[in-house]
């Protein structure tokens, strides 16, 4: 967890150090639990990030750019009625644990200056952004009842309480003897120890402070040498808030897997990457994995609509499939009733059975009979037989190519929703679902259309030689790049799955084959086929036709170059996204 106490200590003295005395120009909520303060210092712009999320309550600095909604949520709009025009004086962290301050001050409508303290609680799903002055709160980011907590709640008007104190020690009170007196009859593994006896650790931060303690991160304190290890423990926290560098640890894939806010050396040292702040390594880490986990939050409930739309349709098919098998036994029934006709004068009335040389094949044919009836009206019995099956296949082969279709598109769409990073990449695939009658249009979906004029993208990665490369995201996305694509582009697709049409955008020059290979990574990495050896179809895209009538986002294509790639994850990482 990167943004423990001990990173959040780092985190505020590198926030005090670049904002102390910064003005607040402007404040936004680009997501429910997240403020961007927009501030000015000593003739630089920064743009400080304070999320609330459950998951991923942070403090930091950030060059990401956000996209705000159409309109404001109440929270931001009291925050820019308060803040804006404001000074920010300090950054402080609270006893060392996962609480942050800024210290502010503000005029109000009749410029008179008040002192404000908005506090951060970076406590899991816990975690609130609280505006407070005069000791009361102006309002919180995320309100608590007292239905939903009797010791602390979060109301407008309500008296600030603190976080309640817990009985730990604060890292920077921390002294040898105070340790000795609290780890003095604690056994088991040190690790646990510390984690219970300081605030503000991370299970990761009390290994690595046991590595260095007892030389293993799962170590024991020997009781013998416990006064020598407190002296040691006691000195490095207080040299702590002068270690540096920040470093960004990567994963065995090449992926930022965590933050420590120096050198952790219970982790192999070419795992981890040093840092020019901790802002950045914070940035680094969250870029992407925020942003994935707030879109499955908002797609959740249109996945959990397509896989059952799906999983009706699967079954769909397979009935429909068993129709037509039944239904290719139409040709026998025809048969019998020929047989009949030919030999009526063979049959003998109120017989079961008869069997009949079959001249077609010249072997015998045993034809069931109704003793009830002529032999001349079960030939004809037979003939009806046949008809209804005939007609039974025709509407089965016109199903089943319509469920086809359904699956097609349902399946498309589901992996849109993988690749989509926006509410309007949302929209495109509600759209294109509502356009093929397969969900209903809810009131919320018309306020949404109403609410946001706004076109969703694809996404723009440049390939080593700076040539565009476009990826859409859904069916919509997919269909307008490709159809707006020149014709001596380079149109790629992975074969024969769902996955995004990729543009490679030759501007009249011949792509190189490194910039192939990035387009033929992309279409395998932004396809169902993710994480296997994929086939991509790659075209000219004159040669790539939309036929009249098909689904959004379907198309034809000839002349096409067939490769197949395998793509991880840090490769797609190296190649830069355009903004």
């Amino acid at each position: 967890m990167p943004m423990d106490g001990l990173t959040l200590g780092f985190a505020a003295r590198e926030l005090d150090a670049a904002l102390a005395g910064a003005r607040i120009e402007r404040v936004s909520q680009p997501e429910k639990d997240m403020l961007l303060l927009l501030l000015r210092n000593n003739g630089k712009n920064y743009k400080l990030l304070l999320s609330a999320s459950p998951s991923f309550a942070r403090a930091h600095l950030t060059e990401k750019n956000y996209v705000n909604p159409v309109s404001a949520p109440m929270f931001c709009m009291l925050m820019r009625k308060h803040l804006t025009g404001g000074r920010l004086n300090a950054v402080r962290q609270l006893n060392g644990d996962r609480v942050l301050l800024l210290e502010i001050e503000s005029q109000d409508e009749l410029g008179v200056m008040h002192p404000y303290q908005f506090y951060l609680e970076a406590m899991g799903r816990h975690s609130n952004l609280t505006l407070v002055r005069d000791g009361r709160i102006v309002d919180a980011i995320r309100h608590v009842t007292d239905d939903m907590s009797r010791v602390r709640q979060a109301l407008p008007g309500l008296p600030f309480v603190p976080p309640p104190a817990q009985d730990k020690i604060s890292p920077q009170d921390a002294d040898a003897l105070t340790l000795l007196n609290r780890f003095t009859g604690c056994a088991g593994r040190f690790d646990k120890v510390l984690s219970g006896a300081l605030s503000g650790l991370s299970a990761v931060a009390a290994r690595e402070l046991c590595f260095r303690m007892t030389g293993s991160d799962q170590g024991e304190a020997d009781p013998a040498h416990l006064p020598e290890i407190c002296g040691r423990l006691s000195e490095f926290l207080r040299r702590i808030p002068g270690m540096s560098p920040p470093m960004l640890l990567r994963g065995e894939d090449g992926l930022p897997a965590d933050v420590f806010p120096f050198l952790y050396i219970s982790y192999p040292p070419d795992m981890q990457q040093p840092m020019p702040s901790l802002s950045q390594a914070l940035d680094a880490f969250y870029d992407g994995r925020d942003r994935r986990d707030r879109m499955q939050q908002r797609s959740a409930g249109l996945r959990r609509l397509l896989r059952t739309h799906l999983e009706r349709s699967e079954k769909k098919l397979a009935l429909q499939q068993e129709e037509l098998l039944n239904a290719a036994k139409s040709e026998e029934y025809r048969v019998m009733g020929e047989l009949l006709n030919a030999h009526l004068y063979e049959v003998p009335r109120g017989a079961e059975t008869v069997t009949l040389e079959n001249y077609y094949d010249g072997r015998p044919l045993r034809i069931p009979l109704d003793v009830r009836i002529s032999p001349v009206q079960n030939a004809q019995r037979y003939f009806k037989r046949y008809q209804k099956a005939r007609a039974a296949a025709r509407l089965a082969a016109e199903q089943k190519e319509k469920t086809l279709r359904e699956i097609g598109i349902l399946e498309e769409a589901l992996c849109g929703l993988d690749s989509s990073e926006t509410e309007e990449d949302l929209s495109d695939i509600r759209r294109v679902l509502r356009e093929e009658g397969l969900v209903k249009p809810t009131a919320g979906d018309r306020k949404k259309q109403q609410k946001s004029q706004r076109q969703s993208s694809p996404m723009r990665f440049s390939a080593p030689d700076g040539t565009p490369i476009s990826v859409g995201k859904n069916a919509l996305q997919n269909e307008r790049l490709t159809l707006s694509a020149r014709g001596d582009d380079l149109w790629l697709h992975a074969s024969d799955m769902p996955g995004s049409h990729v543009i490679i955008h030759a501007e009249g020059r011949e792509i190189s084959d490194e910039t192939l290979l990035c387009g033929l990574r992309l279409a395998a990495w932004y396809s169902r086929g993710r994480g296997c050896a994929v086939p991509v179809d790659a075209a000219l895209r004159r040669y790539v036709k939309k036929p009249s009538g098909t689904p959004t986002g379907f198309v034809t294509f000839s002349r096409q170059k067939n490769y197949v790639i395998t793509v991880t994850e840090a490769e797609i990482q190296q190649i830069p996204a355009l903004k």
